[in-house]
Protein backbone atom coordinates (compact mmCIF):
# COMPACT_ATOMS: atom_id res chain seq x y z
CA UNK A 1 0.00 0.00 0.00
CA UNK A 2 2.98 2.23 0.14
CA UNK A 3 2.60 3.52 -3.45
CA UNK A 4 -0.73 4.67 -2.30
CA UNK A 5 0.02 5.92 0.77
CA UNK A 6 2.95 8.31 -1.25
CA UNK A 7 0.41 9.54 -3.74
CA UNK A 8 -2.13 10.70 -1.30
CA UNK A 9 0.55 12.22 1.11
CA UNK A 10 1.48 14.29 -1.82
CA UNK A 11 -2.42 15.38 -1.71
CA UNK A 12 -1.55 16.32 2.13
CA UNK A 13 1.09 18.30 1.23
CA UNK A 14 -0.92 20.46 -1.41
CA UNK A 15 -4.02 20.46 1.29
CA UNK A 16 -1.88 22.16 3.52
CA UNK A 17 -0.53 24.62 1.11
CA UNK A 18 -3.70 25.92 0.54
CA UNK A 19 -4.75 25.66 4.30
CA UNK A 20 -1.98 27.68 5.05
CA UNK A 21 -3.07 30.51 2.40
CA UNK A 22 -6.35 30.64 3.35
CA UNK A 23 -4.66 31.33 6.98
CA UNK A 24 -2.07 34.06 5.69
CA UNK A 25 -5.41 35.28 4.37
CA UNK A 26 -7.34 35.83 7.60
CA UNK A 27 -4.44 36.98 9.48
CA UNK A 28 -3.87 40.08 7.03
CA UNK A 29 -7.44 40.39 7.16
CA UNK A 30 -7.29 40.61 10.49
CA UNK A 31 -4.20 42.77 11.32
CA UNK A 32 -5.63 45.52 8.71
CA UNK A 33 -8.84 45.84 10.40
CA UNK A 34 -6.92 46.12 13.51
CA UNK A 35 -4.93 49.21 11.89
CA UNK A 36 -8.13 50.37 10.76
CA UNK A 37 -9.54 50.55 13.86
CA UNK A 38 -7.01 53.68 15.14
CA UNK A 39 -7.85 55.22 12.44
CA UNK A 40 -11.15 57.45 12.43
CA UNK A 41 -12.79 55.88 9.16
CA UNK A 42 -13.09 52.88 11.35
CA UNK A 43 -16.56 52.80 11.24
CA UNK A 44 -16.86 52.70 7.08
CA UNK A 45 -14.53 50.23 7.10
CA UNK A 46 -16.59 48.20 9.44
CA UNK A 47 -19.54 48.92 7.14
CA UNK A 48 -17.85 48.36 3.82
CA UNK A 49 -16.81 44.47 5.27
CA UNK A 50 -20.23 44.01 6.73
CA UNK A 51 -21.75 44.90 3.20
CA UNK A 52 -19.33 42.29 1.57
CA UNK A 53 -20.65 39.55 3.54
CA UNK A 54 -23.72 40.67 3.11
CA UNK A 55 -23.27 40.24 -0.62
CA UNK A 56 -21.28 37.28 -0.38
CA UNK A 57 -24.46 35.65 1.51
CA UNK A 58 -26.90 36.86 -0.88
CA UNK A 59 -24.76 35.77 -4.24
CA UNK A 60 -26.01 32.00 -3.52
CA UNK A 61 -21.82 30.91 -2.90
CA UNK A 62 -21.77 27.98 -1.18
CA UNK A 63 -19.34 27.67 1.38
CA UNK A 64 -19.40 23.88 2.14
CA UNK A 65 -17.84 21.63 -0.38
CA UNK A 66 -18.99 17.51 -1.54
CA UNK A 67 -16.26 15.80 -3.31
CA UNK A 68 -17.42 12.99 -5.17
CA UNK A 69 -15.55 10.74 -7.60
CA UNK A 70 -15.20 11.81 -11.23
CA UNK A 71 -16.42 9.01 -13.22
CA UNK A 72 -14.81 8.30 -16.61
CA UNK A 73 -17.25 5.66 -17.17
CA UNK A 74 -20.45 4.64 -18.51
CA UNK A 75 -22.27 5.22 -15.01
CA UNK A 76 -24.83 7.23 -13.29
CA UNK A 77 -22.09 9.13 -11.33
CA UNK A 78 -20.77 10.77 -14.79
CA UNK A 79 -24.28 11.41 -15.61
CA UNK A 80 -24.85 13.70 -12.51
CA UNK A 81 -21.71 15.64 -13.22
CA UNK A 82 -22.32 16.26 -16.96
CA UNK A 83 -26.12 17.12 -16.32
CA UNK A 84 -25.23 19.09 -13.46
CA UNK A 85 -28.22 18.03 -11.24
CA UNK A 86 -26.61 17.36 -8.05
CA UNK A 87 -25.14 20.51 -8.02
CA UNK A 88 -28.39 21.77 -8.23
CA UNK A 89 -30.03 20.34 -5.87
CA UNK A 90 -27.19 20.90 -3.08
CA UNK A 91 -27.07 24.37 -3.72
CA UNK A 92 -30.42 25.28 -1.11
CA UNK A 93 -28.54 23.17 1.50
CA UNK A 94 -25.26 25.46 0.44
CA UNK A 95 -23.05 23.17 -0.76
CA UNK A 96 -21.24 22.48 -4.16
CA UNK A 97 -19.53 19.87 -6.09
CA UNK A 98 -16.26 19.02 -6.86
CA UNK A 99 -15.51 15.61 -8.53
CA UNK A 100 -11.80 14.55 -8.23
CA UNK A 101 -10.47 11.54 -10.45
CA UNK A 102 -8.48 9.15 -9.08
CA UNK A 103 -7.19 6.04 -10.96
CA UNK A 104 -8.83 3.02 -9.33
CA UNK A 105 -10.55 2.15 -6.05
CA UNK A 106 -8.12 1.54 -3.46
CA UNK A 107 -7.07 5.49 -3.95
CA UNK A 108 -10.09 6.60 -3.76
CA UNK A 109 -10.13 4.92 0.02
CA UNK A 110 -6.92 6.21 0.57
CA UNK A 111 -8.55 9.82 -0.41
CA UNK A 112 -11.47 8.83 1.75
CA UNK A 113 -9.24 8.40 4.72
CA UNK A 114 -7.42 11.76 4.32
CA UNK A 115 -10.20 13.66 3.37
CA UNK A 116 -9.19 14.05 0.22
CA UNK A 117 -12.87 12.77 -1.32
CA UNK A 118 -15.97 12.25 0.67
CA UNK A 119 -17.92 9.70 -1.53
CA UNK A 120 -16.12 6.88 -3.50
CA UNK A 121 -17.56 4.66 -6.13
CA UNK A 122 -15.68 0.85 -5.50
CA UNK A 123 -15.79 -2.64 -6.03
CA UNK A 124 -16.00 -4.81 -2.91
CA UNK A 125 -12.11 -5.09 -2.29
CA UNK A 126 -11.04 -1.85 -1.78
CA UNK A 127 -13.41 -0.63 1.16
CA UNK A 128 -11.68 -3.87 2.59
CA UNK A 129 -8.33 -3.38 2.71
CA UNK A 130 -9.37 0.31 3.90
CA UNK A 131 -10.85 -1.37 6.78
CA UNK A 132 -7.88 -4.01 7.80
CA UNK A 133 -6.11 -0.35 7.75
CA UNK A 134 -8.16 0.74 10.31
CA UNK A 135 -10.06 3.04 8.56
CA UNK A 136 -13.73 4.17 9.96
CA UNK A 137 -15.58 3.77 6.64
CA UNK A 138 -19.50 3.55 6.10
CA UNK A 139 -21.17 1.55 3.10
CA UNK A 140 -24.26 3.86 2.17
CA UNK A 141 -25.44 1.88 -0.67
CA UNK A 142 -24.53 -1.15 -2.71
CA UNK A 143 -24.55 -1.41 -6.69
CA UNK A 144 -25.32 -3.95 -9.04
CA UNK A 145 -22.26 -6.30 -9.77
CA UNK A 146 -21.87 -5.10 -13.81
CA UNK A 147 -20.14 -7.71 -14.05
CA UNK A 148 -19.85 -7.90 -17.64
CA UNK A 149 -18.30 -4.54 -17.79
CA UNK A 150 -14.95 -6.32 -16.41
CA UNK A 151 -12.66 -8.61 -18.57
CA UNK A 152 -9.52 -10.24 -18.55
CA UNK A 153 -7.54 -8.64 -21.55
CA UNK A 154 -4.76 -11.12 -23.43
CA UNK A 155 -2.90 -9.85 -25.99
CA UNK A 156 -4.95 -10.02 -30.36
CA UNK A 157 -1.87 -12.43 -31.22
CA UNK A 158 -1.28 -14.12 -27.83
CA UNK A 159 -1.77 -18.41 -28.03
CA UNK A 160 -3.33 -18.02 -24.28
CA UNK A 161 -6.85 -20.05 -25.09
CA UNK A 162 -8.15 -20.05 -21.18
CA UNK A 163 -7.31 -19.56 -17.84
CA UNK A 164 -5.12 -22.78 -17.47
CA UNK A 165 -2.59 -21.73 -19.94
CA UNK A 166 -1.92 -18.49 -17.64
CA UNK A 167 -0.19 -21.03 -15.48
CA UNK A 168 3.14 -18.90 -14.87
CA UNK A 169 2.19 -16.09 -16.78
CA UNK A 170 2.54 -12.49 -16.09
CA UNK A 171 -0.96 -10.75 -15.07
CA UNK A 172 -1.40 -7.46 -14.56
CA UNK A 173 -3.97 -5.94 -11.93
CA UNK A 174 -4.74 -2.96 -9.50
CA UNK A 175 -4.02 -4.56 -6.25
CA UNK A 176 -7.32 -4.45 -3.86
CA UNK A 177 -9.12 -3.89 -7.08
CA UNK A 178 -11.93 -5.86 -8.69
CA UNK A 179 -9.60 -6.85 -11.19
CA UNK A 180 -7.64 -8.76 -8.27
CA UNK A 181 -10.50 -10.15 -6.64
CA UNK A 182 -11.93 -11.96 -9.90
CA UNK A 183 -7.98 -12.92 -11.16
CA UNK A 184 -8.35 -15.16 -7.58
CA UNK A 185 -12.38 -16.60 -8.30
CA UNK A 186 -10.60 -16.96 -12.19
CA UNK A 187 -7.85 -19.15 -10.83
CA UNK A 188 -9.53 -20.77 -8.18
CA UNK A 189 -12.36 -21.85 -10.83
CA UNK A 190 -9.43 -24.00 -12.92
CA UNK A 191 -8.00 -25.25 -9.68
CA UNK A 192 -5.23 -22.94 -9.40
CA UNK A 193 -3.97 -20.31 -6.78
CA UNK A 194 -2.37 -16.87 -7.01
CA UNK A 195 1.01 -18.38 -6.50
CA UNK A 196 0.44 -19.76 -9.57
CA UNK A 197 0.48 -16.99 -12.05
CA UNK A 198 3.37 -13.54 -11.58
CA UNK A 199 0.99 -10.85 -10.18
CA UNK A 200 1.64 -7.89 -11.46
CA UNK A 201 0.34 -4.69 -9.41
CA UNK A 202 0.01 -1.91 -11.60
CA UNK A 203 -2.54 1.12 -11.59
CA UNK A 204 -4.74 1.21 -14.69
CA UNK A 205 -2.68 4.04 -16.89
CA UNK A 206 0.55 2.11 -15.68
CA UNK A 207 -0.66 -1.27 -17.09
CA UNK A 208 -2.43 0.01 -19.82
CA UNK A 209 1.17 0.84 -20.75
CA UNK A 210 2.78 -2.70 -20.26
CA UNK A 211 -0.35 -4.31 -21.77
CA UNK A 212 0.14 -2.53 -24.67
CA UNK A 213 4.37 -2.79 -24.81
CA UNK A 214 4.02 -6.52 -24.34
CA UNK A 215 5.26 -6.44 -21.20
CA UNK A 216 2.56 -8.63 -19.20
CA UNK A 217 0.42 -11.67 -20.66
CA UNK A 218 -2.76 -10.52 -19.08
CA UNK A 219 -4.70 -8.24 -17.90
CA UNK A 220 -7.84 -7.65 -15.59
CA UNK A 221 -9.60 -4.54 -15.97
CA UNK A 222 -12.80 -2.72 -16.52
CA UNK A 223 -14.50 -0.17 -19.07
CA UNK A 224 -13.55 1.76 -20.72
CA UNK A 225 -10.30 0.60 -21.35
CA UNK A 226 -10.63 -2.72 -22.27
CA UNK A 227 -13.29 -1.46 -25.06
CA UNK A 228 -10.57 0.88 -26.36
CA UNK A 229 -7.50 -1.86 -26.60
CA UNK A 230 -10.03 -4.35 -28.24
CA UNK A 231 -11.23 -1.73 -30.58
CA UNK A 232 -7.20 -0.59 -31.04
CA UNK A 233 -6.37 -4.68 -32.46
CA UNK A 234 -3.95 -4.22 -28.79
CA UNK A 235 -5.99 -6.63 -27.01
CA UNK A 236 -8.75 -9.56 -26.95
CA UNK A 237 -11.27 -10.33 -24.27
CA UNK A 238 -10.31 -14.02 -22.44
CA UNK A 239 -13.19 -13.55 -20.02
CA UNK A 240 -15.30 -11.49 -18.21
CA UNK A 241 -17.00 -11.10 -15.01
CA UNK A 242 -20.34 -12.38 -15.79
CA UNK A 243 -22.22 -15.75 -15.99
CA UNK A 244 -21.32 -16.22 -11.99
CA UNK A 245 -17.83 -15.53 -11.99
CA UNK A 246 -18.69 -11.95 -10.47
CA UNK A 247 -20.38 -12.94 -7.26
CA UNK A 248 -20.32 -8.95 -5.13
CA UNK A 249 -21.50 -6.34 -5.27
CA UNK A 250 -20.16 -2.22 -6.03
CA UNK A 251 -20.36 0.06 -3.47
CA UNK A 252 -20.88 3.53 -2.76
CA UNK A 253 -18.55 4.71 0.47
CA UNK A 254 -17.80 7.32 2.72
CA UNK A 255 -15.64 7.72 6.05
CA UNK A 256 -17.61 7.96 9.57
CA UNK A 257 -17.23 11.97 10.22
CA UNK A 258 -18.45 12.57 7.13
CA UNK A 259 -21.94 10.31 7.39
CA UNK A 260 -22.62 11.67 11.00
CA UNK A 261 -21.90 15.12 9.38
CA UNK A 262 -24.34 14.98 6.40
CA UNK A 263 -26.98 12.79 6.87
CA UNK A 264 -29.21 14.99 4.52
CA UNK A 265 -26.42 16.17 2.07
CA UNK A 266 -26.08 12.04 1.58
CA UNK A 267 -29.78 11.73 0.96
CA UNK A 268 -30.00 14.36 -1.84
CA UNK A 269 -26.81 12.39 -3.39
CA UNK A 270 -29.18 9.18 -3.05
CA UNK A 271 -31.54 10.37 -4.26
CA UNK A 272 -30.73 11.86 -7.28
CA UNK A 273 -28.22 8.87 -8.06
CA UNK A 274 -31.10 7.05 -8.53
CA UNK A 275 -32.96 9.15 -11.13
CA UNK A 276 -29.65 9.21 -12.77
CA UNK A 277 -29.55 5.34 -12.60
CA UNK A 278 -33.28 5.35 -14.06
CA UNK A 279 -32.50 7.46 -16.77
CA UNK A 280 -29.18 6.01 -18.23
CA UNK A 281 -30.85 2.50 -18.01
CA UNK A 282 -33.82 3.70 -20.37
CA UNK A 283 -31.83 6.14 -22.36
CA UNK A 284 -28.80 4.48 -23.56
CA UNK A 285 -29.04 6.97 -26.71
CA UNK A 286 -28.86 9.81 -24.74
CA UNK A 287 -26.32 8.57 -22.43
CA UNK A 288 -24.07 7.55 -24.72
CA UNK A 289 -24.39 10.96 -26.55
CA UNK A 290 -23.46 12.55 -23.24
CA UNK A 291 -20.75 11.05 -22.28
CA UNK A 292 -18.98 10.12 -25.70
CA UNK A 293 -16.36 13.39 -24.60
CA UNK A 294 -15.74 12.49 -21.54
CA UNK A 295 -14.88 8.92 -22.83
CA UNK A 296 -13.46 9.72 -25.63
CA UNK A 297 -15.26 7.45 -27.58
CA UNK A 298 -17.83 7.05 -30.33
CA UNK A 299 -21.75 6.74 -29.42
CA UNK A 300 -22.22 3.64 -31.29
CA UNK A 301 -19.01 2.27 -28.97
CA UNK A 302 -20.63 3.46 -26.30
CA UNK A 303 -24.05 1.92 -27.00
CA UNK A 304 -22.45 -1.02 -26.74
CA UNK A 305 -20.71 -0.59 -23.84
CA UNK A 306 -23.85 0.13 -22.14
CA UNK A 307 -25.43 -3.34 -22.54
CA UNK A 308 -22.54 -4.45 -19.98
CA UNK A 309 -24.64 -2.29 -16.97
CA UNK A 310 -27.08 -2.59 -14.90
CA UNK A 311 -27.52 0.57 -13.56
CA UNK A 312 -29.83 -0.09 -10.49
CA UNK A 313 -28.64 0.54 -6.73
CA UNK A 314 -29.90 -2.35 -4.52
CA UNK A 315 -30.63 -2.48 -0.78
CA UNK A 316 -28.18 -3.17 1.50
CA UNK A 317 -29.16 -6.67 2.85
CA UNK A 318 -27.72 -9.56 5.60
CA UNK A 319 -27.27 -11.62 2.30
CA UNK A 320 -25.01 -8.65 0.28
CA UNK A 321 -23.54 -8.12 4.25
CA UNK A 322 -22.46 -11.63 4.54
CA UNK A 323 -21.09 -11.78 0.78
CA UNK A 324 -18.88 -8.73 1.65
CA UNK A 325 -17.83 -10.94 4.62
CA UNK A 326 -16.57 -13.68 2.69
CA UNK A 327 -14.44 -11.60 0.11
CA UNK A 328 -12.85 -10.02 3.56
CA UNK A 329 -11.97 -13.94 4.75
CA UNK A 330 -11.10 -14.42 1.32
CA UNK A 331 -8.36 -11.87 1.06
CA UNK A 332 -6.75 -12.83 5.01
CA UNK A 333 -6.76 -16.42 4.37
CA UNK A 334 -4.46 -15.40 1.32
CA UNK A 335 -2.58 -13.31 3.80
CA UNK A 336 -2.90 -9.88 2.02
CA UNK A 337 -4.64 -8.04 4.64
CA UNK A 338 -2.83 -7.74 8.39
CA UNK A 339 -5.91 -8.82 10.24
CA UNK A 340 -9.41 -10.63 9.82
CA UNK A 341 -12.09 -7.55 9.33
CA UNK A 342 -15.58 -7.71 10.58
CA UNK A 343 -17.07 -5.67 7.68
CA UNK A 344 -20.19 -4.98 9.46
CA UNK A 345 -18.70 -2.22 11.26
CA UNK A 346 -18.76 -0.27 8.02
CA UNK A 347 -22.39 -1.19 7.84
CA UNK A 348 -25.26 1.00 9.22
CA UNK A 349 -28.43 -0.31 10.96
CA UNK A 350 -31.73 -1.16 8.98
CA UNK A 351 -33.00 2.17 10.63
CA UNK A 352 -29.90 4.07 9.37
CA UNK A 353 -30.42 2.85 5.63
CA UNK A 354 -33.90 3.63 5.56
CA UNK A 355 -33.31 7.46 6.11
CA UNK A 356 -30.46 7.66 3.54
CA UNK A 357 -31.86 5.30 0.88
CA UNK A 358 -34.47 6.23 -1.81
CA UNK A 359 -37.79 4.20 -1.33
CA UNK A 360 -37.93 2.94 -4.98
CA UNK A 361 -34.58 1.18 -3.77
CA UNK A 362 -36.29 0.11 -0.05
CA UNK A 363 -39.03 -1.60 -2.27
CA UNK A 364 -36.89 -3.75 -3.51
CA UNK A 365 -35.91 -5.73 -0.04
Amino acid sequence: MQDFQDIFESGKRRRITRRHALFTFAYSLLLSTTLFSCSPTQNNTQQQADSSISNVASSGISDKVIRIVRSKQLTALAVLEQKGILAERLKPLGYRVEWPEFAAGPQQLEALNTGALDIASTAESPPIFSQAAGASLVYLAANSSDGKAVSLLVPTNSKIKNISDLKGKKIAFQKASIGHYLTVRALEKEGLKLSDIESVSLPPPDANVAFSQGKVDAWFIWEPFVTRNVQNKTGRVLIDGGNGLRDSSNFFSTNRKFYQENPEVIKVFLEELQKAQNWAKNNPKQIAQLLAKTTQLDSPTLEVMHSKYDFTLIPITEKIIKKQQEVADKWYSLGLIPKKVNVRDGFLTPEQYAKITPQEVLAKK
